[in-house]
């Protein structure tokens, strides 16, 4: 059974950086999708980034681009989101999911990824 377990979430003001840690563990095959999501309230939960564990391809959502990467530590087990330049409209709930699917990578949305973290809060606040 795959676990995910984030971490790295808190406030911090626009312009401000953060790095989301998603500790993984559980995998049956090296090859696997994983990303981050994120659900502000009142909206639906969408794709930011997703990477494919191989070969470390990616995918990011328009409204994050230049500004967040994704990353992976396939040794740790761990993937990460280094997030520069926040806005306010990045803040939400941001979870970690995976699946064994790799190729699903590039479509990254949430309806298609099984495995689920807790999320964590991220706030972008003066």
């Amino acid at each position: 059974q795959v676990q995910l377990v984030e971490s790295g979430g808190g406030l911090v003001q626009p312009g401000g950086s953060l790095r989301l840690s998603c500790a993984a563990s559980g995998f049956t095959s090296d090859y696997y999708a994983i990303g981050w999501f994120r659900q502000a309230p009142g909206k639906e939960r969408e794709g930011v980034s997703c990477i494919r564990s191989s070969d470390g391809s990616t995918y990011y959502a328009d409204s994050v681009k230049g500004r967040f990467t994704i990353s992976r530590d396939n040794a740790k087990n761990t993937v990460y989101l280094q997030m520069n330049s926040l806005k306010p409209e990045d803040t939400a709930v941001y979870y970690c999911a995976a699946d064994r699917h790799s190729l699903l990578y590039r479509l990254c949305a949430p309806k298609h990824f099984g495995s689920w973290g807790q999320g964590t809060q991220v706030t972008v606040s003066s």
